[in-house]
């Protein structure tokens, strides 16, 4: 039985066919496959490198897995007041501030001594009397309120000597400023060197 001819049954000479349908494979194929694989993986080495990065949190050494840099807040300086140098301004005077002076030393009359001065420079002493210790190193000037922050430093001034404290209210209750005087005070005795323990 004869079947008409058509298209397929004249092939040309140079087409080297193997089988029925293929054809020779063209060349370069083989490394276009291989450049695909390469990339795959890489993006794989990629993501996997980054996920252990970040949900690990490990240092992998490489900046391109470095997180954002943390920055390093700059201190803020903590401001402090001005010390009051005229306790008798008409606006400090307003704020009704008084102080009490405590000695902590084993010298007797010094809290005396210090009102007496502070009176005379306008400052207004509440009360002077010893305090319960008698050892006090150096002296303080207490303060329970910030606002009092300056009436403190001035003082210091004042006095020409001491640090200050911000305390809570209970510490000194009813006293806005409190200054204990310590064995640096002028006058009072140097404290008694403890005494040494032999092991």
């Amino acid at each position: 039985m004869a079947y008409p001819k058509d298209r397929f049954d004249h092939l040309p000479d140079d087409l080297k066919r193997v089988g029925a349908h293929r054809g020779p494979k063209r060349k370069g194929r083989g490394w276009i496959a291989f450049a695909w694989a390469l990339l795959a993986t890489g993006v794989l080495v990629f993501a996997g490198l980054f996920t252990i990065s970040r949900v690990f949190d490990i240092d992998l050494g490489l900046p391109i897995f470095a997180g954002q840099p943390t920055p390093t807040p700059t201190p803020t300086p903590t401001p402090t007041m001005d010390p009051i140098l005229d306790p008798l301004a008409p606006d400090f005077v307003a704020r009704g501030i008084k102080v009490i002076v405590l000695n902590g030393t084993a010298t007797p009359g010094l809290q005396s001594t210090a009102a007496a001065d502070l009176t005379a420079k306008g400052w207004v002493i509440a009360s002077a009397v010893p305090a319960a210790a008698k050892d006090v190193a150096e002296t303080f000037v207490y303060y329970s309120d910030p606002l009092n922050e300056d009436a403190a430093r001035g003082l210091v001034v004042a006095l020409g000597l001491g640090e200050i404290r911000l305390v809570s209210p209970e510490t000194f209750p009813g006293a806005p400023i409190t200054i204990v005087i310590g064995a640096d005070f002028p006058g009072a005795a140097p404290l008694a060197p403890e005494p040494e323990t032999t092991p």
